[in-house]
């Protein structure tokens, strides 16, 4: 069961059906967070209730000299930096911090082998990546924008 705060500040309980994985993945949020997994329900919900939908022509948020990232992989969030001109992911956030690297797809692997190096790290960076704009949309989604 999840709790949240109502509209007065005070704590109401009420039951919302997840399945497994999900309940996981807002574990795993709350904890990132320093939150619950109700507190995580309620901002994703009124996150989605009050945003507008981006036109196909939305430009997305730049800082300095790229575009932020951030990828999720093994309970961990590492941050990066996306250059639109030369598609080089240097990473920002995380133990990978200051490293550089060619591609989305060979951040992608840098980050799984850091957090599981048994594993085959062969991934398409372009779907590991999410833009860091609140928009939920994959680095896929600006690929060819800057080709």
């Amino acid at each position: 069961m999840l709790s949240n705060h109502n509209r007065k500040g005070v704590w109401m309980a009420r039951p919302v059906e997840v399945d497994e994985d999900t309940y996981k993945s807002l574990e795993l949020a709350a904890r990132m967070t320093g939150t619950t997994a109700g507190e995580i329900v309620a901002r994703l919900v009124a996150q989605a209730s009050t945003r507008q939908q981006p036109e196909a022509s939305a430009t997305v948020p730049t800082e300095g000299d790229g575009i932020t990232v951030f990828a999720d992989y093994d309970g961990h969030r590492t941050y990066g930096r996306f250059d639109p001109r030369t598609t080089r992911i240097d990473i920002t956030g995380g133990p990978l911090s200051g490293r550089s690297f060619k591609t989305p797809s060979s951040a992608a692997r840098g980050v799984i082998k850091h957090y599981k190096p048994s594993v085959n790290a062969n991934r398409n960076g372009w779907s590991f990546w999410s833009l860091d704009d609140g928009s939920g949309r994959l680095l896929q989604a600006i690929r060819h924008d800057h080709d």
